[in-house]
């Protein structure tokens, strides 16, 4: 399996340094400093590592997943060239891409990656990339393709090839599912919603609603896509101006409820880790909402770690959930 934890940037160097191949997060001025390698990276101020969550400015987390990979492809893509990327997938392995947030790349791959050919074809797992919440707005977050020059708008991945015996499987934990209320519809698809909708078969404004109905704004919309729940999470709420913007986009023609409590939320996610075969686990994210909503810092998270992040990618874009990815033996 894979290697991980915090690292010093010099030793984080002198792996790459020495072929190994690694997927790195942290502070935009300390993956600055790595030399050029087989290595993808992203933006991220916060981890879960074996000690719980840990706010961190001074360390990577590396993902060494040299000892998994019989070879691997660094590459970045352009906004226009992300709907080619099935068209580099290894024959057998999986892709992981890093995509900055609140990019042009970002929107875009949010609201067409279910279009682009072929794109289901091969495991692609990854993360959005962010910034410590004090900085969002301040500073923009970055991805890495292989060297110390930061990306503010293109995508990098790592194509992975597996040897042969070995197959890679991503799955995810969503600990929410939808509540007993309101079916909620958009007639545009988008990251933002300014009363186009219809709530409970009825013309109504988002954002009014959730004022006047006092729901959660921490809690995200869920969608059931036949049996599998995905959530849309809330990034602002502004009643007087009828305006609600989201951190993944809505879609017209799908049904959305707002997702019901989770009581608590480490006893919740423990229960669904026991029923999983976590030896298998090479690489892992988890949401910064999760992050934040349920106070995960200094709490830990069982054998499950890696980056905080603005977005996971399980294929699409998802939001409050935890991806991982396997690597399971085939016979």
């Amino acid at each position: 399996m894979s290697s991980q934890g915090l690292y010093s940037v010099a030793d984080a160097s002198r792996l790459i340094s020495s072929g190994h191949v690694l997927l790195v997060a942290g502070s935009e001025d300390l993956l600055r400093q790595l030399p050029e390698g087989t290595w993808i990276g992203g933006t991220s101020a916060n981890f879960m590592t074996p000690d719980g969550g840990l706010t961190v400015h001074d360390r990577v987390f590396v993902s060494d997943i040299t000892d998994i990979a019989k070879s691997a492809e660094v590459r970045s893509y352009a906004v226009g060239e992300l709907s080619r990327i099935a068209a580099d997938y290894p024959e057998n392995g999986f892709t992981v891409l890093n995509i900055p947030a609140f990019s042009d790349a970002h929107s875009t791959f949010a609201k067409e990656v279910a279009t682009y050919d072929g794109v289901f074809n091969s495991p692609l797992y990854g993360w959005i990339s962010g910034v410590d919440v004090s900085e969002i707005g301040k500073r923009a977050p970055k991805t890495f393709a292989g060297t110390g020059a930061p990306l503010a708008d293109r995508a990098a991945a790592l194509h992975v090839v597996l040897p042969p015996g070995k197959a890679a499987k991503l799955d995810i934990i969503n600990l929410f599912s939808q509540g007993d209320g309101a079916e909620i519809e958009f007639a545009v698809d988008g990251f933002e919603s300014v009363g186009d909708c219809r709530i409970g078969g009825k013309p109504a404004n988002l954002a009014s609603y959730i004022a006047t109905n006092k729901i959660d704004a921490k809690l995200p919309l869920v969608a059931n896509y036949q049996g599998a729940m995905v959530n849309v999470s809330l990034q602002s709420v502004d009643a007087a101006a009828g305006k609600t913007t989201f951190y993944a986009p809505v879609f017209k023609g799908i049904k959305y409820k707002f997702a019901a409590p989770v009581e608590d939320y480490i006893d919740d996610f423990t229960r669904r880790l026991a029923t999983i075969k976590t030896h298998s686990i090479a690489l892992s994210c988890n949401c910064v909402l999760n992050y934040l909503y349920a106070q995960l810092e200094g709490k830990k998270t069982g054998s499950i770690i890696g980056p905080i992040t603005f977005g996971e990618i399980a294929y699409m874009l998802l939001n409050q959930t935890l991806v991982y990815l396997s690597i399971e033996t085939i016979h």
